[in-house]
């Protein structure tokens, strides 16, 4: 088979023209601007020494600020910067992007495990069950609306504690869409299979691990797909609001800096993680999907 006519070719070489259109028209649009900026123009002293303080090249933040939207050369050299040295810590409010990363995947992970723990078991309860399933049903209409960063007071005021509290709100959000596939998984087993298991008088803990279980996976795995790439979103406002370390820290520190390329450096790394992690649950239910 000749991969140049596949349509997985294909599509790979019109995503890269249309890359090429965007970073054309980037570079046109930016052009005339580049040309305008110099040094440290358009930033007050207060602003150079601040730069100064925080470690940064106050030339180059007075560069892009001076040119409004930065080009295509400056967020190259801004990658180049960034990855050359992922890992570098100056202080608590100057890390690498790898660290900063590693905080967010983390708070993400912790709060997604807590919230597996809780919404499987519970949403494959309420699945087998149509008693329990309209118990908890108006509940589950009424939380499950309210933006996770509403929670964010309360749980600072209960917990205490800035991380803690990011872990919670990952843990509130990611819950919800577990908990609803989960249950609609279980309760669309089909009948036929049921019926067969009791016929052979499989037990109850049997059925539910070698029946259920595979059949409900597929639908489980969207709603834990569906809940990481919700998680992952949320965890850059959190961070925005609890401050300290993470992805999302970085994006309104840089701001605060004035650097708006390495605001937009973070903005595609956020992307590219949020890519990989959605990826890797696409994988996961592709195994777990049988084919009748």
């Amino acid at each position: 088979m000749n991969i140049f006519k596949t349509q997985g070719f294909r599509a790979g070489v019109v995503s890269a023209l249309l890359l090429f259109v965007f970073i054309s028209f980037w570079y046109v649009a930016t052009a005339r601007t580049e040309s305008a900026a110099g040094g440290t123009s358009g930033m007050t002293a207060e602003q150079i020494e601040y730069q100064k303080m925080m470690g940064k090249d106050a030339a180059s933040a007075g560069q892009a600020k001076a040119s409004g939207f930065p080009t295509p050369m400056q967020m190259g050299q801004t990658f180049v910067r960034q990855l050359s040295d992922p890992f570098y810590d100056r202080g608590p409010n100057d890390k690498g992007i790898a660290i900063q990363l590693a905080y967010s995947l983390g708070r993400v992970g912790l709060g997604f495990l807590l919230a597996c723990l809780v919404a499987i078991p519970l949403g494959f309860v309420i699945g087998m069950s149509p008693l329990l399933r309209r118990a908890f049903d108006p509940f589950i209409q009424v939380l499950k609306p309210i933006s996770p960063l509403a929670w964010m007071p309360l749980a600072l005021y209960t917990i205490k504690d800035s991380s803690a509290s990011g872990i919670f709100v990952i843990f509130i959000c990611s819950v919800w869409p577990m908990l609803i596939n989960t249950a609609f998984g279980v309760s669309s087993v089909k009948r036929e299979w049921l019926n067969v298991a009791s016929t052979l008088e499989v037990n109850p803990l049997r059925k539910a691990f070698q029946v259920i279980l595979p059949a409900a996976a597929p639908t489980i795995l969207t709603g834990m797909r569906i809940s990481m790439g919700i998680a992952w979103l949320v965890i850059v406002a959190a961070e925005m609001l609890v401050g300290g370390t993470g992805i999302g820290y970085f994006v309104w520190n840089e701001w605060n800096n004035l650097s708006l390329t390495n605001v937009i450096f973070a903005i595609v790394v956020i992307g590219l993680v949020g890519m990989l992690l959605d990826l890797s649950f696409a994988q996961l239910q592709t195994a777990v999907t049988y084919v009748e």
